[in-house]
């Protein structure tokens, strides 16, 4: 099945990459490093009364990719009042899911996503992962794009899987197993995402894929999700209708691609197409919502 790869609108494209600066170690967290403290006073504060709390593994280093961030970790309110163990979802720009001084441009309010969803039987521990910021676009992009570069994604999802994800199972109770494992994000981070569910198919039992950006290295993910082995999981896909003819058309070829595959919607995917939904973190937190109890076990 051959693939045509849509131009239309640059909506949602990055700009061309910066140059980059030395191999020198850095550190990344929502805000300033050395403010983690505050920014869970401040979480706390705008979220008085709601339930669950949000946890800061400090440092978390890489040394493939030449730098350290804190990780944030949610968990639900009922996981301080039962000894069961939760799935995780591993989510991309963490600075962006639970407070908006952290944003890039509003936040998910993941946290109340979240807090709705055991309303339909689903609880899980959300892992939430800072983007490295100038290095944002090599470490969600598995593949070079010519204008834009990247191609660090093996060695961040080998970070993630290596070691952020070992030290989660450790510190909290999850379940560890694929089937308790998700991993999600929108745009760059909706690519990496889908990208690491197909590559690594032991690991994952379910993604989401918001906006992804599947323009990239010229739509060098369909050539690869092609010819990979069904995977056998759960996939959500969303895209809204005003990000860019482009982007819905990409979209598009992407979920008929899943469907080839042998995914049927209603069961192992679930498909959204948002009518006026844009490309921006209002729009991908609103959608988060109804996503969340599909992913978790649920039917869409």
């Amino acid at each position: 099945m051959a693939h045509r790869l849509s131009g239309g609108s640059q909506e949602g494209r990055p700009s061309s990459l910066p140059a980059l600066c030395g191999r020198k170690r850095r550190s990344y967290f929502p805000g300033r490093m050395d403010q983690g403290g505050r920014f869970l006073e401040k979480w706390k504060a705008r979220r008085r009364g709601a339930p669950g709390r949000l946890e800061v593994i400090p440092e978390v280093a890489s040394r493939a990719l030449g730098n350290r961030r804190d990780i944030l970790v949610y968990l639900p309110a009922s996981y301080d009042r039962t000894d069961a163990r939760y799935p995780v979802i591993y989510m991309q720009d963490g600075q962006n899911l639970f407070d908006p001084s952290t944003s890039f441009a509003g936040e998910w309010g993941v946290d109340t996503a979240l807090a709705k969803a055991p309303r339909k039987g689903r609880r899980a521990i959300i892992v939430g992962i800072p983007n490295a910021g100038i290095e944002r676009i090599r470490e969600y992009s598995p593949f070079v794009d010519d204008r834009n570069g990247g191609g660090l994604g093996d060695a961040y999802l080998d970070w993630i899987e290596q070691a952020v994800k070992p030290m989660v199972d450790a510190r909290y109770r999850t379940v560890a197993g694929p089937e308790g494992t998700g991993i999600a994000g929108s745009s760059l981070g909706g690519l990496i995402s889908l990208y690491a569910f197909f590559r690594a198919p032991a690991r994952y039992g379910f993604v989401g894929a918001l906006s992804p950006a599947l323009w990239f290295a010229d739509g060098e993910i369909f050539r690869f999700v092609e010819p990979a082995p069904y995977v056998r999981g759960r996939i959500y896909l969303d895209v809204g209708t005003r990000e860019g003819e482009g982007t819905l058309a990409n979209a598009r070829a992407m979920r008929d691609l899943l469907v080839a595959k042998g995914y049927r919607r209603g069961k192992d995917l679930m498909w959204v197409e948002d009518q006026g939904g844009m490309h921006n973190e209002a729009a991908w937190g609103r959608r988060l919502r109804p996503a969340l109890p599909f992913l978790l076990g649920g039917r869409a």
